[in-house]
């Protein structure tokens, strides 16, 4: 009973919170909800019969609780950053050094994943990315369990609904209202699922058709989180995919896949026109959207003067460009993870995720549009 009363008293100062976004030191948002894929996840694969897991070492050699299930040797995206630099610590608020890259600039503290939030835990948001999920429910198969998109969705209205049974269905909306939904999704559904020789989809789409088809169900998603109350939404678009190690690693030369770079181009494009009919079409509704694709290309072109040398292999991994098996437990990595711009077979070291996540903070509209997510954060607080 004790817990339960704890519980309730979290959730209502939760949504205390939510409702009165002041800016007299406080965050920038009331909360951010996570959603994607292991680019973000950070632990809800840990406890699953997956073999989509990261919660050993050298998985988090560099974050400060050492292995959690984060596919990075330290920060994702949207995850915990140390040692916050001078330049950035003007658009801070009043909050602790060792924050989320993302919610540290928009003033929140570390956002914890869905598989171990607690009532206390949830007062500024949740993750709900799966590493191995996709927007098709079919997508990640071969890891065996996962979180689709369609489960993180009803994860996040299980969410919700506990939450509304105790303070009413019009303050929970009005507050939600006001939060930040950051979206991730795509890189599994053509990774681990159109790429892949025992899948069927190959034959049954051409490019152009699949990209249409995961966009359209896409759409339907993201206006299901909408009708659960979501206004805010960032949009993340896949990167260069045939620029990772374990695409190098299919070519003798090493180079990247213009053919699978040029498979998922599609997607990008039909995503931007997506969130443009979206942000018509669904009222009250703000998209932006974050190119990573475009991102990723001028940390590639320009990795130099990011300090990084090693483009075209993992930190952490075996075989040709360290890409052809992906990081093992308790294989010793690289010791200039700086230098770096790919963690395992797949994912970007922290020093990448870092870059695109200021870049995605306060990017001019070459990189993020129409509003870059400090814009974005600011049109809430005014708005509401």
């Amino acid at each position: 009973m004790a817990k339960f009363r704890l519980l309730l008293c979290s959730l209502l100062v939760f949504f205390m919170v939510l409702s009165s976004v002041s800016g007299q030191g406080s965050a920038k948002v009331p909360a951010m909800f996570i959603f994607g894929d292991s680019l973000i996840d950070n632990g809800n694969n840990n406890n699953l019969p997956s073999f989509a897991k990261a919660n050993y070492f050298p998985y988090g050699i560099d974050f400060d609780g050492g292995p959690t299930g984060r596919f990075s040797n330290g920060y994702t995206m949207v995850d915990e950053i140390d040692n916050v630099e001078p330049e950035l610590s003007s658009l801070l608020l009043g909050v602790q050094e060792h924050l989320n890259i993302l919610t540290e600039l928009l003033g929140l503290p570390l956002i914890p994943s869905f598989s171990q939030a607690s009532g206390e835990q949830m007062l500024h948001g949740v993750n709900y990315a799966s590493a191995a999920a996709g927007i098709l429910d079919a997508t990640g198969g071969n890891f065996m369990s996962r979180i689709p998109f369609d489960q993180q969705i009803s994860n996040f209205q299980t969410t919700l609904d506990q939450i509304t049974a105790n303070l009413g269905a019009d303050d929970v909306s009005r507050a939600i209202g006001q939060c930040i939904f950051f979206v991730g999704m795509g890189s599994n559904d053509y990774l681990n699922n159109y790429l892949m020789p025992n899948f069927p989809t190959r034959n049954q789409y051409n490019g152009q058709q699949f990209a249409d088809l995961l966009v359209t169900q896409y759409s339907q998603q993201l206006t299901k989180i909408y009708n659960l109350g979501a206004r805010k939404f960032v949009i993340a678009g896949l990167g260069l995919m045939g620029c990772i190690p374990s695409i190098l690693a299919q070519n003798p030369a090493g180079r990247c896949s213009d053919e699978v770079n040029q498979l998922v181009a599609p997607f990008n494009a039909n995503v931007k026109t997506m969130i443009n009919q979206l942000s018509t079409n669904l009222p009250g509704s703000k998209f932006t959207y974050v190119d990573i694709a475009s991102m990723f290309e001028d940390v590639l072109t320009n990795s130099r003067s990011y300090g990084l040398t090693v483009t075209n292999r993992g930190c952490c991994g075996i075989g040709r460009n360290r890409g052809q098996i992906t990081c093992l437990p308790y294989q010793t990595p690289c010791p200039n993870r700086e230098q770096y711009v790919f963690w395992d077979a797949f994912h970007p070291t922290e020093k990448v995720n870092v870059i695109m996540a200021r870049k995605a903070f306060s990017g001019d509209q070459s990189q993020i549009y129409p509003l870059n997510i400090e814009q974005l954060a600011s049109l809430d607080n005014d708005a509401n």
